[in-house]
């Protein structure tokens, strides 16, 4: 039997990582699978495994690499990770290193973008709640955008045409690139510190997504909701979505439509100024033709065509309507005294008074009460008797 040499587990493993590492079909991978038992540690690092429906290889993106991704990975998601199998020498274990992960069949930018419009939405950066009013009349407008790109030309065109009286403030920035992010915030923070303006719109021009992505960082859009100035989001062509849109206090499909949204039409208020001056013109017209008809009116009065004879009419209808009024009080006043009289006649008709002085009497008992039959009192018993004029005592004797 032919000798072999007798070797330690760790030096198994090393052996069978210099093997995987040499294989250059393990080098430079693309590996299509479903990630499953994902988790981020502490370090950065990420562990997941990847599996399709015959089988599992663990996998690893260490934290430099997972801090470059632009999406979040999650359990179920199909990726295609790329990088190098091996073994880590002090279990032995195979896995794949990756080095970049992408979505497989949605883009990676897509997915990025989705995620984190529902977590900011989820937060509320979105609700309409929270939108500040675009100000009518704005006075003093702050850009942030390019310098150099066609944006900027098309954004000061229209605000000089349709409102010439703003002033509009520059602060130039990178709008693409790895560095845009942070300067957007950066100046949106300062607009803000030194209140620079009224309103902020931010723009760029067209581009791929991948031209825009600066307007679809988390940052940026966290410092748009937290900006005290409105600010309107004019980033890309018509069709263009970025987060920032969401953010903002106002979308607009181009930078020269954010522009046009930004400030009123100086020809369309002058137009709406001569209107309505065409229309006081035409009350003022109208108030002074009727007062002029009025006042033709009555100089053709009697009033003022015979003054004297008009005072004197007035003065007989005057006399007249008092004659009247004086007589209509008399009469009223006869008519009320004499229904008085038959009132008071007919009162005293029915008075108690009227039919004792036709020599009739009421007696009442010791108890106050009227006595109108025998046997309501005693003999002995003591009653008051009213008369026509005065009240006797007597006592009842006997009775029938």
């Amino acid at each position: 039997m032919e000798h072999r040499p007798i070797l330690s587990v760790s030096q198994v493993n090393a052996y069978i990582k210099n093997l995987l590492d040499g294989d250059g079909n393990l080098s430079g991978l693309f590996v299509r699978g479903e990630v499953s038992n994902y988790k981020v540690y502490p370090s950065g690092h990420c562990y997941f495994s990847l599996k399709d429906a015959e089988g599992i290889l663990r996998a690893v993106i260490f934290r430099r690499e997972a801090s470059a991704l632009r999406f979040q990975p999650q359990n179920g998601m199909k990726v295609i990770a790329f990088g190098r199998v091996t073994a880590f020498p002090r279990d032995g274990q195979y896995q794949l290193y990756c080095s970049r992960l992408m979505p497989d069949g949605v883009g990676e930018l897509h997915i990025a973008f989705e995620q984190l419009k529902e977590k900011l939405r989820g937060e509320g950066l979105f609700d309409p709640g929270h939108k500040k009013p675009i100000p009518a009349y704005p006075q003093r407008i702050v850009l942030i955008t390019s310098p150099a790109g066609a944006a900027v030309r098309d954004m000061i065109r229209v605000l000089g045409a349709r409102w010439p009286s703003a002033w509009v403030r520059l602060l130039p920035v990178r709008v693409q690139g790895a560095e845009a992010p942070a300067e957007l915030c950066a100046a949106l923070g300062f607009a803000n510190r030194s209140n620079l303006g009224d309103l902020i719109i931010l723009g760029r021009g067209g581009g791929s997504m991948e031209d825009l992505w600066a307007f679809n960082d988390e940052g940026v859009a966290r410092a748009i909701f937290a900006s005290r100035i409105p600010v309107i989001s004019a980033v890309g062509h018509e069709t263009d979505v970025t987060i920032s849109d969401f953010a903002a206090d106002l979308r607009a499909a181009t930078p020269s439509n954010g522009a046009e949204l930004a400030v009123p039409d100086r020809k369309e208020i002058l137009d709406r100024l001569s209107h309505l001056n065409a229309r006081l013109n035409r009350g003022e017209t109208r108030i002074i033709s009727e007062a002029r008809s009025r006042l033709l009116r009555f100089s053709a009065s009697r009033a003022m065509t015979n003054p004297e004879n008009y005072l004197r009419d007035k003065r007989l209808l005057l006399d007249y309507q008092s004659h009247r009024l004086v007589h209509g009080l008399d009469s009223a006043l006869n008519r009320q005294k004499t229904r008085l009289g038959r009132l008071s006649a007919a009162l005293d008709a029915l008075s108690p008074l009227k039919v004792l002085g036709r020599g009739y009497s009421i007696a009442r008992g010791e108890s106050g009460l009227i006595i109108t039959a025998s046997d309501q009192v005693k003999a002995g018993e003591r009653l008051a008797v009213r008369l026509a004029r005065g009240t006797l005592t007597c006592l009842v004797e006997g009775k029938e």
